[in-house]
């Protein structure tokens, strides 16, 4: 075997680790961020009055709906992220509302994005952002329930017999 051949397979070995790797790393991501996202939201609702007051500051429009709307989808966001169900779907939501955050509370930050990047990075939304983009992008993967679900779906759906035509013989 050539040193060409051994390189190639030892490539080979290190992708199949690493797409074996997604699925856990992105359940990782999951049930970490949206444990965060789940104790933000929680934590809002515990004196909802606090980010009421914050928003008002803020000049955020509807502060008291928005606040209970932003803690509600924080909460129960957090919670479907935990459980891979609805996974790309809620992450849109959560996707704004963490670009809202950085242009209402962070807008220091968010305007030094090229000058100072590490302001950006620092910023309270970041990690939240940047975890709800990978859910968006790449799905929740192979561990949980809207895999379960496609797969169920998929299982139902290609298992219905093809139909029958019976000819008539005249």
């Amino acid at each position: 075997m050539s040193i060409v051949n051994t390189g190639i397979n030892l490539y080979r070995r290190f992708l199949n680790l690493l797409n074996f790797l997604q699925s856990p790393f992105l359940l990782l991501v999951r049930v970490y961020w949206g444990w965060q996202f789940w104790q933000a939201g929680w934590g809002k609702l515990q004196d909802i009055s606090k980010p009421i007051g914050f928003f008002t500051e803020l000049g955020i429009p509807f502060p008291v709906f928005n606040a209970w709307f932003v803690s509600l989808l924080e909460c129960f966001g957090g919670i479907l992220l935990i459980l891979g169900l609805a996974s790309r779907l809620i992450s849109i939501p959560l996707v704004i509302d963490m670009v809202v955050a950085y242009i209402a509370a962070d807008r220091e930050a968010l305007k030094s994005i090229f000058s100072e990047p590490d302001k950006f990075y620092a910023a309270a939304p970041y990690t939240l952002l940047f975890a709800s983009l990978i859910v968006l992008v790449f799905g929740p993967g192979t561990i949980s329930l809207d895999y379960l679900i496609a797969r169920y779906v998929r299982k139902r759906h290609s298992a219905e017999p093809e139909p029958v035509i019976i000819s008539q013989k005249v």
